[in-house]
């Protein structure tokens, strides 16, 4: 049987390739969708963080330690102050239309207030809708609000007689060093891209494993297909997504070169590391849409699990919030997909730059998926031979 032309294993690849040949789908979801927004994110987050974001101060003051104020609030980083508006009413106006992300608020008798016994107050609103910006004008407000009261006291200490140094002292007298470790330079870039671009790889596997073998059960032809593989689930199977997987590992490879050769995102541990790694995840996301296809041998139903876990591991893999701190239920979740365990293979590799010997267990995670979806693949070779199309 094996020496028949419609069997064997170059059987199966020509039929892999036909197929993903002959529907543009394959194109868009295997190349043009994860290297079209791995351009437009790594593009769109090129300076790392946004910077100079549109605000405005409502000054009620019109003293010169108000207008200080506003020049020093000018001098900030991340803001950009646009307009000097006359009221509270107008800068909430503006706010809620998105013309500006916030506005610092400096009222009446601010000077009077904050060289008397009474104090002044300084308000500062800002627009968390929008996190980031809102979050980076927050930022900036609240550094202003504490220089501006330290500067005030300081002038009074030193008209007091003691010297600028010794007044500085008395208000700060511990002086903060800061050094942030793997994104000294905090980089939103390095961040966000490195965790986005693979989760969206390992989502877009997902989806075209499960359709790809879904689809033959549901059309009938899991059969005729299984016969070219002279009835070899494992051989059907290999033959089918190898040229996915040389597929996907060359996008990945691609988006791993725009993130750390391209946009040069600190790499301190080994290249082959995070190389194998990413090899692995694309061997390890097609093994769990098998496992998925295995279990739920239905186009519709696999497809929306695959769509709800390559979702929910934006979240649940630690990206965003590490998993240590989860509840349990969800924590444990986290370790049955394969982005945890190329996100772990990153850190210590490309963050860390500790030796590949202390990430092994990790590589040894993603390599559990491929054993998982071959045990499994019994149950899949029996639908396959009995194809059935529940709608």
């Amino acid at each position: 049987m094996s020496d028949n032309k419609n069997t064997g294993f170059r059987s199966l690849l020509h039929r892999s390739l036909r197929e993903l040949g002959s529907r543009r789908m394959y194109l868009w979801a295997m190349i043009l969708v994860p290297l079209g927004v791995a351009f437009f994110f790594l593009s769109l987050m090129h300076e790392g963080l946004p910077e100079r974001v549109p605000t405005a101060v409502v000054d009620m003051d019109h003293t010169s330690l108000s207008t200080k104020v506003t020049r020093s609030l000018s001098s900030q980083q991340y803001v950009d102050i646009t307009q000097v508006l006359a009221d509270y009413h107008e800068a909430m106006d503006k706010v809620q239309r998105g013309e500006i992300f916030g506005f610092f608020y400096i009222p009446r008798d601010f000077e009077r207030d904050a060289l008397g016994e009474t104090g002044a107050t300084i308000t500062y609103y800002t627009n968390l809708t929008y996190f980031v910006p809102g979050s980076l004008a927050y930022k900036a407000f609240k550094t202003m609000a504490v220089t501006s009261s330290g500067a005030i006291v300081q002038s009074e200490l030193t008209g007091m007689g003691l010297t600028p140094s010794a007044a500085g002292t008395l208000l700060q007298p511990i002086v903060i060093d800061t050094h942030s470790i793997g994104n000294p330079w905090l980089n939103y870039n390095i961040y966000l891209s490195n965790s986005f671009l693979p989760c969206l790889l390992e989502l877009m596997i997902f989806l075209v494993t499960a359709w790809s073998i879904c689809h033959e059960i549901k059309t009938g032809e899991s059969v005729e297909w299984l016969r070219a593989a002279d009835g070899s689930m494992l051989k059907a199977l290999a033959g089918k997504l190898l040229p996915q997987t040389v597929i996907f590992t060359i996008v990945g490879l691609a988006i791993q070169a725009l993130c750390f050769r391209y946009n040069h995102f600190p790499m301190n541990g080994s290249w082959g590391a995070l190389t194998l790694a990413t090899i692995l995840l694309v061997l390890a996301s097609q093994s769990f849409g098998v496992i998925v296809s295995s279990a739920m041998p239905n186009l519709r139903l696999a497809l929306s699990l695959c769509s709800l876990t390559g979702i929910l591991a934006f979240s649940v893999a630690g990206f965003s919030y590490p998993v240590e701190d989860m509840y349990g239920a969800i924590g444990i979740f986290s370790y049955i997909l394969p982005i945890r365990y190329y996100f772990l293979i990153y850190i210590d590799q490309a963050l860390n730059g500790v030796p590949v010997y202390y990430s092994r267990l990790y590589f040894v995670g993603l390599l559990c998926f491929p054993i998982v979806a071959a045990l499994l693949s019994r149950n899949l070779r029996r639908f396959c031979l009995r194809p059935t199309y529940v709608p």
